[in-house]
């Protein structure tokens, strides 16, 4: 029995050797962005959108076919009944059967109309998906950016966490030997306890925002990110980044598309006031019982007819009305987002300018603070500083490393949104978009 137990235990101290160790997985936006596009249910909703537009691309085609229809009806009589001659003039049964083929159109050829509309409209549904899908991309790369934010403030609360307790130990020495008074250690693990809540503060947001990159991407709970090296494009000039914008932006299109359905739909209503005509063509087989010499039992014949209908109690003036009415508003619509999008061009500009600006300042900051925190450092340590020193020392080292950071994910995040905000950066992370 105990050398069964000594064995059953190498064989698992040997399994749990070799079995290979459980790692998260990891993403690089990159990643995230294909994922997202695979997942999301909103871009899914969008291109169910486009399909039910291809779909009545197909109902405007089968709209301008000719209809074949086939036909057969047979009637049975209660009595035969012969006329004064004494020629049959109702059988005990008849029975007619054969092919119809109809083509209906509007003297306006509104038809024609309608299919072309349906073709702007499958445009305007690609468009309306590239749209969602820029927007979407950005969303995951704003979580992507407060993620690595998240982490990075984090290392920072540790790093202050790390500072502040080697302070506390030196001020619990110095209080030993009497270089300071019980005040200097008190203010110590006053500013410690501090740093503890900051960490868990630090933790929790870590936390809240992988959960957000989580539920908009899809991933599972365990994962880490890659944090792609920072970089500095050049910009074009406003001017050359707004007219960019014009051309480019998928929403712009899609109104300016808007605006051409809005006027075949004039066009289509217009169409209304006109007669339709009807060609028809059909084969005929007739059959009845008792026989009759004088029944046609084949017959071939078209026709045409035209049809206009007077009055619909004001129907097609209205919706003529209503088409015009949807059209100014298309126009109005247009001419509205242009001028937003020239604003929120520059907004995205200004602001991007103003990140790279003051990152330069920050950065400068950071390393001061640095410096002055090592110099104040030493001093305390050779009784030439006093705890108010190395605290403001300390206060202003993380100010200016969770200013820094904060800046330099916004300027990323800029980066971006500049790229978004003139059309660009779906062509740039999605290549079959370009």
């Amino acid at each position: 029995m105990r050398v069964q137990m000594i064995f059953l235990g190498a064989v698992l101290a040997i399994g749990l050797f070799f079995t290979p160790p459980a790692f998260s997985a990891e993403y690089s936006l990159e990643d995230l962005y294909r994922l997202a596009l695979e997942r999301a249910e909103k871009i899914g909703l969008s291109e169910g959108n486009l399909r039910l537009a291809e779909t009545s691309k197909d109902k405007a085609t089968a709209a301008l076919m000719p209809k074949l229809t086939a036909f057969n009806d047979y009637r049975q009589y209660n009595e035969k009944k012969y006329n004064e001659r004494n020629a049959l003039i109702q059988p005990d049964s008849t029975q007619q059967w054969g092919v119809r083929l109809d083509q209906q159109f509007s003297l306006s050829f509104r038809e024609f109309t309608a299919f072309g509309m349906t073709k702007n409209n499958i445009e305007k549904s690609k468009l309306d998906l590239a749209a969602i899908k820029e927007n979407y991309l950005l969303l995951v790369a704003q979580a992507y950016y407060e993620v690595l934010k998240a982490k990075k403030n984090l290392d920072i609360t540790t790093s202050n966490l790390e500072r502040l307790s080697k302070y506390r130990d030196a001020a619990e020495k110095r209080l030993k030997v009497g270089e300071v008074t019980k005040t200097v250690l008190l203010r110590a693990e006053g500013e410690l306890s501090g740093a503890k809540a900051d960490q868990i503060k630090a933790e929790n947001g870590l936390a809240l925002t992988k959960a957000q990159l989580v539920r908009i991407v899809g991933l599972d709970a365990d994962f880490s990110l890659k944090e792609n090296p920072a970089q500095d494009t050049p910009m074009l000039s406003l001017p050359e980044l707004q007219n960019t914008a014009f051309s480019e932006r998928s929403d712009l299109k899609s109104l300016e598309v808007q605006k051409k359905l809005a006027e075949q739909q004039v066009t289509y209503a217009n169409g209304a006031f006109w007669p339709n005509l009807g060609i028809y063509g059909v084969y005929q087989r007739s059959a009845q019982d008792p026989d009759s010499a004088t029944l046609n039992k084949e017959s071939t014949y078209a026709g045409l007819s035209l049809t206009f209908p007077f009055f619909e109690g004001g129907l097609r003036k209205a919706e003529w009305q209503e088409a015009k009415i949807k059209e100014n508003q298309a126009r109005l619509q247009y001419a509205d987002l242009k001028k937003t999008i020239g604003l929120e061009v520059e907004t995205v500009y200004l602001d991007l300018v103003t990140q790279k600006e003051a990152l330069i300042f920050l950065k400068d900051q950071l390393v001061f603070a640095q410096e002055n925190y090592r110099g104040i450092e030493r001093q305390f340590e050779v009784g030439l500083a006093n705890s108010i020193d190395v605290m403001d020392a300390n206060t202003l080292l993380v100010s200016s490393e969770r200013k820094f950071n904060e800046a330099a994910y916004i300027r990323q995040l800029s980066m971006l949104r500049i790229k978004q905000v003139t059309g660009a950066f779906l062509k740039e992370v999605v290549p079959e978009n370009r």
